[in-house]
């Protein structure tokens, strides 16, 4: 039986993104996470998701919700809420309704994590609903200045709050932030003057 390993999945994926077909990925991942022996450098439910991921690269959102599904079913330790890219999967199945429910649901419950932020404003660029978008760069933005790290995996290392590297896509969150506010015809704020500094 094999061990999941974060090596492995890396290793999957660069060979994916080298020969373009994630089909392959996303279905020997989801193998490894279905037989494989988790560790804390790779549990079963982050397997899923990433799994998931290759199966939204590939085109096939059916099979990504049901990876993330799966995740969510696991429970287990993840980078990233696997309802945040469940999201983006719903919106590529059509069901908007149901992606915006589970958007709202994520609000309601605080956000709390500035990788879901970053994540969600780009589901909500790529469907066109800037005010949405606007709103969940902003709470990324605030979330990373009031020194909130992005999720780890146990063992990972995790740099103190407010750590220049508790998130390093600080500067690109306020760049689409500042596109998306540009788009929107709003006047420059502090955020967006922090650009220039």
């Amino acid at each position: 039986m094999a061990v999941l390993s974060r090596e492995e999945f890396d290793s999957i994926e660069f060979d994916a993104a080298c020969t373009g077909d994630h089909e392959a990925a996303a279905e020997r991942m989801i193998q490894l996470a279905a037989t494989g022996i988790q560790t804390t450098s790779m549990p079963r439910a982050e397997a899923f998701v990433r799994a998931g991921e290759q199966w939204l690269l590939a085109d096939n959102p059916a099979a990504a919700a049901s990876g993330f599904r799966m995740a969510l079913a696991d429970g287990g330790p993840v980078l990233v809420d696997p309802r945040v890219p469940l999201c983006r999967a719903l919106f590529a199945l059509g069901r908007h309704r149901e992606a915006y429910a589970l958007i709202a649901v994520l609000k309601g419950e605080g956000r709390d994590d500035p990788r879901a932020c970053d994540m969600i404003m780009e589901v909500m660029v790529e469907q066109n609903d800037l005010p949405e978008a606007l709103d969940w760069a902003t709470a990324g933005v605030e979330l990373i200045l009031q020194g909130r790290p992005q999720r780890s995996l146990p063992g990972d290392p995790v740099p103190p709050p407010g750590h220049p590297d508790s998130y390093a896509g600080l500067r690109e969150l306020l760049r689409m932030r500042y596109r998306i506010r540009n788009d929107l015809r709003l006047p420059e704020d502090e955020y967006d003057r922090m650009l220039s500094t």
